[in-house]
């Protein structure tokens, strides 16, 4: 059936000629055609900018970069330079690929836009995927028509369940895990909701770069924009978005006004003027990967304040064992990955509610425990984010090896 959210015609305006689709997403569509043979390339697609935050897809298609070449293709820019493809090379083997629409094209127009620029980008270039690597079901509409070797849908998050989620999102979602050959799941949640939609499924939890963050664990100079802080500090490092807890945050400063909160992490989907307003909460923006440890060396406790709603119902965060690794000691509200992943084993304290939660921070606080390191250690060894992309690998080639 053809999408009913895609229009079959873009305004003349827009293209150079005019071209009907039928987008109906079959089992035939991923063939392997002949007269399009795939090199290894792989084409990414996703809802997240590289350079936004550093984390599970850049982790990953740096990775598979060492091997082949990796092509992400963002969401598209809204511009007034016309309609076309802009390419930058952000790492070796690495090219962000960010198509650009004018300003005033519908919503609707947008995907014909996307799979024409997409079509006379491939066409051009010498690119053949072998490997189309889904985060997003809303790049179905201009990718289904592509051929390639194997398909895999990397759902991170339950994207249907944030704030502003498209309304044709979970029917695209079925329709990308009725095709695919293969499914990971950046967490146990996630993957006991989407193993019964398909006979591949896998899961893979959010892993570390262990020794990037165990810097933090050595003498580091302390960022200029935290300097002035005072101690304790109580770190959260992330997108602060509605997954946050704010009135915990403001409880918890309102009760212990000798505690200094710092959120590192873009504010996004939510108005900043909600942010709570106190002397003892410090919002610092966003900070490169690269300065993280620097931060962390900085705090005394790692803090994962979440919410318990629908948006963080899936979620299994990154920064558990980033915290971890760097020598931290963490609490985190009740989130069900996280109590049962880490809390569980006793790698970090688990607290709702405002008194709760302050007794745990002030027991990380005066925590001791000379063997915690060790443990965590043994743990993040078995997880890092090579060894996660190395089993990926191998269940790619079983894939493959299998279809061929």
């Amino acid at each position: 059936m053809t999408d009913p959210l895609v229009p079959l015609k873009v305004a003349a305006s827009f293209r150079r000629f005019e071209k009907s689709y039928d987008l109906t997403w079959g089992m035939t569509v991923m063939a392997m055609d002949s007269a399009f043979a795939p090199s290894n390339d792989l084409l990414c697609f996703s809802h997240l900018r590289w350079d936004w935050v550093y984390q599970r897809p850049q982790h990953l298609m740096s990775r598979a970069a060492r091997e082949r070449r990796v092509f992400y293709v963002e969401e598209p820019v809204r511009s007034d330079d016309g309609v076309r493809i802009e390419e930058v090379a952000v790492a070796p083997n690495i090219t962000v690929v960010r198509p650009h629409i004018p300003h005033g094209v519908g919503e609707q127009e947008v995907a014909l836009l996307q799979r024409e620029l997409l079509d006379d980008w491939l066409a051009a270039g010498d690119v053949r995927p072998h490997t189309l690597w889904y985060y997003t079901p809303m790049s179905l509409p201009f990718t289904s028509h592509l051929r390639a070797s194997l398909l895999v849908y990397d759902c991170m998050d339950e994207l249907s369940n944030f704030a502003g989620a498209p309304a044709a999102l979970q029917l695209l979602e079925r329709q990308l895990l009725a095709s695919c050959d293969l499914v990971f799941t950046g967490g146990q949640s996630l993957y006991e909701a989407k193993a019964p939609l398909h006979h591949n499924c896998h899961v893979f939890p959010s892993s570390v770069d262990a020794a990037h963050f165990a810097k933090a664990r050595t003498s580091q100079l302390d960022p200029e924009s935290q300097r002035h802080i005072p101690r304790p500090r109580l770190g959260y490092c992330g997108v602060i978005d509605e997954r946050i807890d704010l009135p915990l945050i403001a409880a918890l400063a309102d009760v212990r006004p000798d505690w200094q909160q710092i959120f590192i992490g873009p504010v996004t989907k939510i108005d900043p003027a909600t942010l709570p307003v106190r002397a003892n909460i410090h919002f610092l923006g966003a900070r490169p990967y690269s300065e993280l440890p620097s931060y962390f060396a900085g705090w005394d406790v790692g803090l994962l304040p979440f919410a318990l709603n629908e948006s963080t119902r899936f979620i299994s965060p990154t920064k558990t064992p980033e915290y971890l690794a760097a020598g931290l000691r963490v609490v985190s509200t009740p989130v069900r990955d996280v109590v049962r992943t880490w809390g569980a084993g006793g790698f970090v304290r688990v607290a709702t509610g405002v008194h709760t939660f302050a007794t745990a921070v002030q027991a990380s606080l005066d925590d001791a425990d000379d063997t915690h390191v060790a443990r965590v250690d043994r743990v993040l060894a078995q997880q890092s984010w090579d060894m996660t992309w190395n089993r990926m690998t191998n269940i790619m080639a079983d894939v493959s090896e299998c279809a061929a």
